[in-house]
């Protein structure tokens, strides 16, 4: 839709997100907030002992409210989605890590989905990472050159830890090496993926939810990054939350298109930069609510960017970055107790999706095989954290640095188990790469029999592996 002198108008109606979102997996939810709240005061505890009584409820020191009628509170500890065919991603996944051997937490919930995956390492801990990770993840050494000559938008130089934009930009071209048209690149602190369907955040058992958000954004010739939103800033008891949010900042968990004209930079910040990069330069940018992470929050894990970043420095310089990055729609705030940086989206309003010419979207409904799963659990065996939903605020210390202001665990069905019969080989992922022309560790032509690398590599490799364990 254009005007007579060629521009196009600036606000385009877009379809309801009901017409875009056919082809999906079901997205139903009621409205479960309050008709009303009321603050009731007690003058001593046996005034409030009486109250309880009196609504037939429990009601322990500290519970700062209730539901009357008692509300049933939604579990997802006992609950999975999963498929029979074991659905998987058609792109490959990397994920970035850093002093965090021991604790591999995307990893071993990857390897728990069933879903292959490689993990971007440094020299001088990969054979720490050899020793430990799982059987569904391969290790990537990250080439140096790539720390080098890595932008990272100050003069500190080699001062400080450059972040992880490095390894996601070697993680990036990677991708392009094998052939895929995609990526994902992930943090190394996500404790599981979750399926939002009929007001619970219920967790997946294995990859149809990555299939699907491929699908989604492959219809379209212009978004050129999405992912999934963090698990604690979707209410479960919204019935007005669409299945996905158009042009904002994508986290820790990212679908790119690999030809899209952009690279990591930023010592900090790297996730929004990019994202805004791309929402500057026209494209879309698309933020699933119906598909969550559970993303632990900044500064509460060791390694990674916690010891070198967070704990000398806090958040200050990073949003310091972030505003002189992009002054235009930055902003440096104090918020409960730290320094944040708030983000103004409501400009890229004007950026539409662009159906793919010849695509034609399926009527109605496609779970991609995914069925509930009630399983038989012992109360207390799994933390919920959708409980909080129920009774409790958001604590502070899970807020984001990031302010938007936004334009409009062990699954009991397990993993079939991966082939043994090349050790190093099966390690990289089966599906979405394609095949290789060339080994992607020394460059040699790749035989017909071998997808990735060369017998050469893979008899260094196993023996590697070997030795470090």
């Amino acid at each position: 839709m254009s005007d007579d002198n060629g521009q196009g108008k600036l606000f385009d109606v877009q379809p309801d997100w009901k017409d875009q979102w056919v082809g999906m997996p079901e997205y139903d939810h009621r409205n479960l907030e309050p008709w009303r709240s009321i603050k009731v005061h007690f003058r001593n505890e046996d005034d409030w002992q009486a109250f309880s009584r009196l609504v037939e409820q429990r009601l322990p020191i500290g519970q700062n409210s209730i539901w009357y009628p008692k509300a049933e509170i939604g579990h997802y500890a006992d609950k999975r989605y999963a498929t029979e065919s074991k659905i998987g991603p058609r792109y490959p996944i990397y994920i970035v890590s850093k002093g965090r051997w021991e604790k591999r937490a995307t990893s071993d919930h990857l390897h728990k989905m069933g879903v292959s995956h490689f993990i971007v390492v440094e020299e001088n801990e990969r054979d720490f990472y050899l020793s430990n990770v799982s059987r569904s993840a391969f290790v990537l050494v990250l080439d140096p050159a790539y720390q080098r000559d890595y932008d990272t938008f100050d003069e500190l130089g080699e001062t400080k830890s450059k972040g992880p934009g490095p390894a996601r930009n070697f993680a990036w071209n990677h991708a392009i090496a094998a052939g895929a048209t995609s990526h994902w690149v992930m943090d190394d602190n996500i404790n599981g993926f979750f399926y939002f369907q009929n007001n619970l955040k219920t967790p997946v058992a294995d990859g149809a939810i990555f299939r699907a958000m491929e699908d989604f954004v492959d219809r379209y010739s212009n978004i050129a990054m999405s992912g999934p939103n963090y698990f604690k800033f979707v209410t479960r008891k919204s019935g007005t939350i669409r299945p996905f949010t158009l042009n904002t900042r994508i986290y820790s968990c990212n679908l790119i298109r690999n030809d899209a004209p952009f690279r990591w930079r930023g010592r900090y910040n790297e996730d929004t930069d990019l994202s805004l990069r791309m929402l500057k330069a026209g494209f879309c940018t698309v933020q699933f609510n119906a598909f969550l992470q559970d993303k632990q929050t900044t500064q509460t894990m060791k390694g990674g960017n916690t010891a070198e970043f967070y704990a000398k420095e806090g958040t200050l310089a990073k949003s310091k970055m972030q505003v002189a990055m992009h002054p235009d729609v930055s902003t440096l705030v104090e918020k409960w107790g730290r320094w944040h940086h708030h983000v103004d989206y409501r400009g890229f309003r004007r950026n539409k999706l662009v159906l793919k010419e010849g695509v034609e979207i399926p009527e109605g409904s496609d779970d991609y095989g995914m069925k509930l799963h009630v399983l038989n659990l012992e109360s207390g065996e799994e933390r919920d954290p959708q409980e909080m939903d129920d009774n409790e605020e958001l604590d502070a210390a899970s807020e984001p640095e990031e302010i938007a202001t936004q334009p409009d665990v062990q699954p009991d069905v397990q993993p079939a188990p991966p082939p043994a019969d090349i050790p190093a080989e099966v390690l990289a992922p089966s599906v979405g790469i394609g095949r290789s022309k060339t080994c992607l560790d020394c460059g040699a032509p790749l035989p017909p029999q071998y997808k990735y690398r060369c017998e050469a590599c893979i008899e260094i490799e196993t023996a590697k592996r070997a030795e470090a364990k």
